[in-house]
């Protein structure tokens, strides 16, 4: 696929704020006739642009969950440590998301727990048993702001 153009970040911005918008309100959105609108996000979805398409379930009415921040430091970060550790995370899947990163830190991984001590389950049998952890430093989400954006951010 050729580089993205204004259209297509624009289509993947509202798709972002909205996954199940109809492609009639998309297309008219974006300028486009439905079937290009169409066309254009088949494009992206087959050049792995698009990968694939979530829930975004509000915690306070589904279950008790806390998103913890942790950030991770490894003892080196050559290339072989950082596969190591990689191929290790992939192994669990508590471990939500995981972020290589530049600064203070050589990973930002994010988990979910429910209670405290749910986390000290992960951080004790997960965390601290990943090859090559250095250092280990956790914050525990008080609530997230984006998670109840409103439709009208359009």
């Amino acid at each position: 696929m050729a580089a993205l153009d204004a259209i297509d970040r624009n289509i993947l911005r509202l798709l972002r704020l909205d996954a199940r918008v109809s492609n009639a309100s998309l297309a008219s959105e974006v300028g486009l006739s439905p079937s290009a609108c169409l066309r254009r996000i088949k494009l992206m979805e087959q050049a792995g642009v698009i990968r694939g398409y979530t829930a975004l379930v509000d915690t306070s009415q589904a279950e008790a969950a806390i998103a913890v921040i942790i950030n991770i430091t490894l003892e080196r970060q050559t290339e072989d440590h950082l596969d190591r550790f990689e191929a290790a995370v992939r192994k669990h899947p508590e471990i939500r998301e995981c972020f290589l990163m530049t600064g203070g830190s050589d990973y930002l991984l994010r988990v979910e727990v429910a209670t405290a001590g749910d986390f000290e389950r992960i951080h004790k049998e997960i965390l601290s048993a990943l090859p090559g952890v250095l250092r280990i430093h956790s914050s525990f989400s008080i609530r997230n702001v984006l998670a109840t954006r409103s439709k009208n951010l359009r």
